[in-house]
């Protein structure tokens, strides 16, 4: 999911060589956690956040294929 993730991720910005995701695994739930240049924070996020849902809403379908729960957090 990690890669899955960084993937999307890197297409949306204008500085993908500074897109880092780092992803913690615990009893069936996978944190994910992105982080991205400054100037990039707000594609990532999109307005009214419809971006950051969007990405949200992938990566929990792809946990759930694998009978996981998944957790996407941008950091700042």
């Amino acid at each position: 999911m990690k890669e899955f993730l960084e993937f999307i991720v890197r297409f949306l910005v204008e500085r993908p060589d500074q897109v880092h995701v780092t992803e913690a695994a615990s009893e069936g739930r996978v944190m994910l956690r992105v982080e991205v240049a400054d100037v990039d924070r707000g594609k990532v996020i999109g307005k009214h956040g419809r971006t950051a849902e969007a990405l949200r809403t992938l990566v929990t379908a792809a946990a759930a294929r694998h009978g996981q729960r998944a957790l996407l957090e941008i950091v700042q």
